[in-house]
Parts: structure tokens; C-alpha cells; sequence
């Protein structure tokens, strides 16, 4: 076994105190996701949905890698290991992780609305009237409802040469992320880490109904052990 790759959701940076955006009653923080998470909502009020993302990346500023995030980087010691999040946080490269795929794109870079392939590291506030080189306003590079996923077909061809799968905190119910898991190769064994897990187990996917930190500290030390 050389390669693994892990799938991340929401549930990974829970425990570093990263708030799920997503209240019980639907709500993002008291909005609509439509309001705050889609190109309708951009065209009708960009000041909120700056501002509402501009929150995001203050409080990532003050929170740091779990032992989920530091235990991912213990298997590099012995295999190649991709990982593939759904998070905007930068919280796996942070703990040391050499490859990280971004979904949704990253809090800490600004896209051009002008030229969406013009992207640049950007760690604070963005405000109404910063301009990209185009005379264009910035916005978030994050991928919004209704839009396309550009790093879907990367992330497909990762989990396609994957001798083991990991997923950890993601309810695999979003799509296209959701999809990913049915492209590992048949032998592939997959194990899913996550206290109230979505799916049932089977003869090659293994539930491990444990939170983000907990489990994958015990599958780390359980794959370091056979290797």
C-alpha cells in the first residue's frame, strides 16, 4: 500500500473551534445560503457577503491545528498521502500536510470577478473597491452554490490511484464532493471517521463512529503499525 487518500468535511476543523457555517435551522450564520453563498447573492449585496466571509477569515486567524489535522501528517512518514478537503481553512497545511486539494477553494485568497483564474493570496479583510490588476472587484475565492467545482477532476483522479481511502467528518451528502468515494478502485478498503456517520458499513468501508480527533489518531497509529 503507497497511496492513501482523505476525504475532509466540516467535522475536522470542528474541534479547533472553526464554526460549522451551517446552523440547525439551515441558516449560515443567520442567513440564507442563498444570500451569502451563491452568484444571485453576489450580484444583490456584495457588501454582505464580503463581510460574512471577511468574519470567516478573522476567526481562522485564531485557531490552530487539532490532533486530527497533526495525526494526517504522521502518515506521511510511511506513505504518499493526498488529501482532498471541503474546508476553506488552511488548517491542514498549517499542521504540515505536503498536499492538500481544495474543493471549495481557500478563505485566504481573492479571485477576480473579472478573470476567475486570477487568484492571489490574500489574508485580510476584502473590501468594496479592492480591484484586481483588471480594474475588476475582488471577491472570495471560494465556490459558491450553483457554480462549477474546478478542482473536481484533480481530486477524481487522486481517488482513482488510491490504495486506501479516508473520510473523516463529512456527511457525503453534498455533491458533487458526495460522489467522490464511488471512483476508488474496487480493492480499495475505505474507512469513514465520524461520530454520527451517514452511511452503513460493508465488506470494505469501515465505520469508525468517533470524533475527527479520536478516531483518526487511532486509525493513524493502526496504519503506521502494519506498515
Amino acid at each position: 500500500m503507497k497511496n492513501i487518500v482523505v476525504l475532509t468535511g466540516a467535522g475536522v476543523s470542528a474541534e479547533s473551534g472553526i464554526k460549522t457555517f451551517r446552523d440547525d435551522n439551515g441558516l449560515w450564520e443567520g442567513h440564507d445560503v442563498m444570500e451569502v453563498a451563491s452568484p444571485q447573492g453576489w450580484e444583490n449585496n456584495q457588501e454582505l457577503v464580503l463581510d460574512f466571509y471577511n468574519k470567516r477569515r478573522r476567526q481562522l486567524k485564531e485557531v490552530e491545528p487539532n490532533l486530527a489535522h497533526n495525526a494526517l501528517v504522521e502518515l506521511e512518514e510511511k506513505f504518499h498521502v493526498e488529501i482532498i478537503t471541503q474546508n476553506v481553512d488552511d488548517l491542514h497545511e498549517r499542521a504540515g500536510s505536503s498536499n492538500v486539494t481544495h474543493l471549495h477553494g481557500e478563505l485566504f485568497k481573492a479571485q477576480s470577478t473579472f478573470d476567475p483564474d486570477l487568484v492571489m493570496d490574500w489574508k485580510d479583510d476584502i473590501n468594496k473597491g479592492d480591484f484586481c490588476e483588471h480594474n475588476h472587484q475582488l471577491r472570495p475565492h471560494v465556490v459558491w452554490f450553483g457554480e462549477q467545482v474546478p478542482m473536481l477532476e484533480v481530486a477524481v483522479e487522486l481517488v482513482e490511484k488510491a490504495d486506501l481511502v479516508i473520510i473523516i467528518g463529512t456527511s457525503m451528502q453534498v455533491y458533487p464532493a458526495a460522489s467522490l468515494m464511488h471512483y476508488a478502485p474496487e480493492n480499495s478498503p475505505i474507512y469513514f471517521i465520524d461520530p454520527k456517520p451517514t452511511v452503513n458499513s460493508s465488506e470494505r468501508l469501515e465505520i469508525i463512529a468517533k470524533k475527527a480527533s479520536t478516531g483518526v489518531a487511532e486509525l493513524v497509529e493502526k496504519l503506521l503499525a502494519k506498515s
